[in-house]
This record gives structure tokens, sequence and C-alpha cells, in this order.
């Protein structure tokens, strides 16, 4: 019984579902993508019937995205567009609604691969902007900083930018731990 309920409670809460408009340049399967954004969506305490879509896109794709709701020009390496409120979210999961069937759309996640493989390559990625390290690993940073986004997390002021930095390092770690558990 213990094994069945701790199987449940880590499958329980949001959910989030990868399509993948630009395809290749990074080796991390959807399924890895999927589970990484609903940790860090149920870490920041979203709704545990809430779904996330996060699209992988080149920079064209973003582009025009950054250009129409930000009012910005270029390319940027993620965006998020909330759906919900996040001051609609349960304060912890432990306050969660249990029960529910039907998923509600919390919002989208956008990453530019394009970005993503060049950030990487030329040593400005990470939360510092100044890390090289794989694609894979930018895409799973700009995953978790998009899914914070969505609940309501913020990089604004240093304060904020330390809180939202030190959570998606937990999360992150968290996701490793959790891979090599599972062996992959």
């Amino acid at each position: 019984r213990g094994a069945r309920s701790t199987r449940m409670s880590r499958d329980a809460g949001p959910r989030a579902r990868v399509t993948r408009q630009r395809r290749g340049g990074v080796s991390i399967t959807s399924t890895e993508l999927s589970a990484l954004v609903a940790r860090a969506l149920r870490r920041a305490g979203a709704p545990a019937n809430g779904e996330a879509v996060l699209t992988l896109v080149d920079d064209a794709t973003i582009a025009k995205l950054n250009a129409t709701h930000m009012g910005k020009r270029g390319p940027t390496d993620v965006l998020s567009f909330p759906l919900i409120d996040p001051r609609e979210f349960p304060v912890r999961a432990s306050a969660r609604q249990r029960g529910v069937a039907a998923q509600v759309p919390i919002g989208d996640i956008v990453i530019s691969v394009d970005r993503a493989i060049e950030q990487a390559r030329d040593g400005r990625g990470g939360t510092d902007g100044a890390t090289k390290h794989s694609v894979a690993d930018e895409v799973r940073l700009l995953a978790v900083h998009g899914a914070l986004h969505l609940c309501g997390w913020d990089h604004d002021t240093p304060a904020s930018q330390a809180a939202m930095w030190r959570e998606q390092t937990l999360i992150l770690r968290a996701h490793t731990a959790a891979m090599k558990r599972s062996g992959r």
C-alpha cells in the first residue's frame, strides 16, 4: 500500500505537454521535458489539475511572438503566457483540490531551440548568462524558467531574481537526482 500511494502522489499534480515545431538540435526527450515542467509547476503550487504546453520553436517563430506579445524586436530564448492568475493557485500542494478530472490550462511556454543552441555554445547560458554547457541543459533551464513565470515568479528586482534563480537550481537538482535514480 505504501508504494502505491507514493507512486500515485508522484503522478498527481499538474501536467505538461510538449510540442516540437523546431526539430533537431537538442538531445532531450519530450517525456523528460514534460516531467521537468510538471515538477516545476508542482513545486510552484500550480493547480493539481493544471496543464501547461511547452513548444519548441525556431528563432523566426519566437521573434514574431516576441514582437506581437511583448512589443520587442528579435528573438528571445523563452516566453511564457500564463492563462491563470497565479494568485488563484493554492498556497501549498497539500491545499490542492483532489478528484478533479478535467485539466485546466495554466499557460504556454515557448522556447527557441536556436537561441538555446547559440547561448549554450557561446557560453551565454545558465542563470548568469555566462555559462557554457550542453544545449539540453540550457533547454532544461529555460523550461523551468518558463514554468516558474507561469506561476507568477519574476526577476524584475535583485531579490526576486535571486529567489527565482535559487528555485530554478533546486528544481533542476531534484530533476537530475530523479533521472539518476530512474537510470536515465
